[in-house]
């Protein structure tokens, strides 16, 4: 998605951060035959398909309005789920000490994905201390991951 058409879908989402909605991540790609713009939102408690339908409808009825994305396209609000990507800097320091999944494009020690305990997000790399996924008990000391290292940082979801 072009950085225009992410900011102006940022824009026009801006009054529903009043109605408590958090902009999680915005993406805009080619599934299939058909672009879709896909919102993910979030809020102090959790999303719900209502939420999503407020802000569809709303977000929706603006792009009418306003045509920014002049192609066809289809549009989905969800939540960003339980195993939610990180993406912001803010997102990072949030989940500062919690489980998560790191993908990497290529493989430290053999692994290319793996269970740790998230640390900080510089800009030397991402800081990690790898656990195991069932107990969670720390599997070495922390490491430096260098961010250009890193695919793809998911929340682990525990059960």
């Amino acid at each position: 998605m072009g950085k225009n058409i992410k900011s102006v879908v940022e824009d026009l989402l801006r009054p529903m951060e009043a109605e408590g909605f958090e902009i999680w991540h915005i993406e805009f790609a080619r599934e299939g035959k058909e672009k879709q713009l896909r919102v993910f939102i979030d809020k102090e408690g959790g999303i719900g398909i209502d939420d999503c339908e407020t802000v569809s409808r709303y977000l929706s009825d603006k792009l009418d309005e306003d045509d920014p994305i002049g192609e066809p396209y289809g549009l989905v609000v969800s939540s960003p789920g339980m195993d939610r990507t990180l993406f912001s800097d803010n997102h990072f320091e949030r989940y500062a000490g919690q489980a998560v999944e790191v993908s990497l494009f290529k493989g430290i020690d053999g692994r290319k994905k793996f269970a740790a305990l998230l640390g900080k997000k510089t800009e030397e790399g991402l800081f990690v201390t790898p656990i195991d996924r069932h107990s969670l008990k720390p599997e070495s000391d922390e490491m430096c991951v260098p961010n250009e290292l890193v695919s793809k940082v998911n929340l682990l979801v525990i059960i």
